[in-house]
């Protein structure tokens, strides 16, 4: 499993999907500075880079929810693999909103699944895990039993982790945030001494600010 890890941090590397800069951060959606921005949609223009990762988020689901009768994508970063997945593995999928459309039906769950089956979540990337909180509960008002999540890259928050598992939803995922580290540290595109800054900024990600290691 370290050898994927390792391998697709790589590949997302390559392409840009995750873009690095210690010395210029970024300004996440949600407000954050960070000195790094992922952009997982990028990976769709890459047909044998999709195919591995449908490959191996199927084989995740395989090895640790083997009893899944029903897939469902968090909108919107991971609807394009949720379906991918659910069609290699033959299954029920819909997709669900964080929020309710604000016209006709105002939907939040896209598609039909049914009262007591066995969902697994498919996410792009795990955060602050807020989205997947709204989607596990939204799954779970519906009726379905949520008895997993994976997804491409966990940041490992410590909140997210002691949030999802305080709903009993185990989270895998094929790579890491210390793996993507790693491979980066590996390949140059980061020195060891912008390590510091990395952990600096993951350690408090919400008040974090460009040159805090310069105040201190």
């Amino acid at each position: 499993m370290e050898h994927v890890a390792r391998l697709l941090a790589g590949k997302l590397l390559k392409i840009s999907a995750i873009n690095l800069q210690p010395d210029n951060s970024f300004i996440w959606a949600n407000g954050w500075n960070a000195p790094m921005y992922t952009d997982m949609r990028k990976t769709l223009s890459y047909p044998s880079l999709r195919s591995f990762i449908k490959v191996e988020l199927t084989r995740l689901i395989m090895e640790h929810f083997g009893d899944v009768e029903a897939i469902a994508g968090v909108a919107t970063g991971a609807i394009p693999y949720s379906a991918l997945v659910a069609d290699e593995l033959a299954l029920p999928y819909a997709y669900v909103r964080t929020t309710p459309k604000d016209h006709g039906l105002e939907n939040l769950i896209e598609g039909s699944l049914q009262p007591g089956g066995k969902v697994v979540i498919v996410n792009d990337l795990l955060t602050n895990g807020s989205r997947s909180l709204r989607v596990a509960q939204t799954l779970r008002d519906a009726g379905c039993e949520v008895v997993g999540m994976v997804a491409m890259l966990d940041f490992g928050f410590s909140d997210a982790a002691e949030s999802l598992q305080a709903l009993g939803i185990p989270v895998k995922a094929l790579s890491t945030y210390s793996d993507l580290l790693e491979q980066a540290l590996a390949e140059g595109v980061i020195v060891p001494s912008d390590i510091t800054i990395f952990n600096e900024w993951h350690d408090d990600p919400e008040t974090w600010t460009p040159g805090d290691m310069d105040n201190e």
